[in-house]
């Protein structure tokens, strides 16, 4: 068994992917992202045969797109194919944090 350090390979805003470079495995990947106060227009759309969960870790996340809304604290969003959204963070003093776990529909692979 093998430990990733997935917090700390990331300084700043921005996004860490750890998937088949690291794991060795196309059957799934995991993001971990940070929005800087304010900051917007992160594109999110798994794309074909493939899904996403995105989970709202430490502050809410303005969505629009395919969902309209806020994701607060907690909540997490499941998304398909080419459904897409973007993500913003409504804070102006706080960074917003989300992880983002997806992998293959049924029926799709490499």
């Amino acid at each position: 068994m093998r430990i990733f350090e997935v917090k700390g390979a990331l300084k700043g805003p921005g996004e860490y992917i750890l998937g088949a470079k690291q794991t060795g495995s196309h059957a799934c990947y995991l993001i971990w992202g940070v929005l800087g106060p304010g900051e917007q227009g992160r594109a999110l759309e798994p794309g074909e045969g493939h899904e996403e969960l995105l989970l709202a870790l430490k502050g809410a996340l303005e969505v629009s797109g395919h969902f309209e809304g806020l994701l607060q604290e907690g909540q997490a969003l499941h998304l398909k194919g080419s459904e897409r959204c973007w993500l913003g963070n409504p804070s102006g003093t706080e960074e917003a944090l989300y992880v983002i776990a997806g992998g293959h529909s049924q029926g799709h692979g490499h």
